[in-house]
């Protein structure tokens, strides 16, 4: 089997220079992300770390990265740590609720990151929390609620980005 982020390398190194150490290219979340990324993940064993590099295409005109940029993150952001840091069949988890409180910038060219964790699942829903930052500063604060949604294939994948 192709490990999945291999067809993301190519594009991981042009701007790989840059990505903190660990961290691999990560394709999740479908064609939009693709588009908008690339999404850099790191599974320290304990947490999944997900983030990536502010470039031009990501900012506003005040050369900081957009709100929905930052959004798209945090969307990502609860469901894929659910797929390290939970003990649970492996599901879609489209968002039924998203909160983001925005509390700094990401200027052009800072590393963003996210740590996120799961407060508890019932047999439909998944409630999470999690702290987004730039270069190491906080700039938003994220809580959803993810519906239990279908399988994916069957539901037994567990590193589906390729990180263990």
């Amino acid at each position: 089997m192709t490990h999945p982020s291999t067809q993301f390398d190519d594009i991981a190194s042009v701007v790989a220079e840059n990505i903190p150490e660990g961290f691999r290219a990560v394709r999740v979340g479908g064609q939009f992300v693709f588009h908008n990324g690339p999404l850099y993940a790191k599974w320290t064993g304990e947490h999944l770390l997900l983030g990536f590099r502010v470039e031009q295409r990501h900012t506003n005109p005040l050369q900081m990265c957009h709100g929905g940029m930052l959004a798209t993150l945090a969307d990502m952001l609860i469901p894929c740590a659910a797929m390290y840091q939970q003990d649970m069949e492996r599901r879609f988890l489209p968002t039924i609720s998203l909160q983001v409180d925005y509390m700094g910038a990401a200027p052009l060219g800072s590393w963003v990151q996210g740590e996120a964790s799961v407060l508890r699942t019932t047999r439909n829903l998944l409630f999470g929390q999690g702290m987004v930052t730039a270069d190491g500063a906080p700039a938003l604060r994220v809580s959803g609620i993810f519906k239990m949604g279908q399988l994916i294939g069957d539901g037994t994948m567990s590193d589906p980005l390729g990180l263990k």
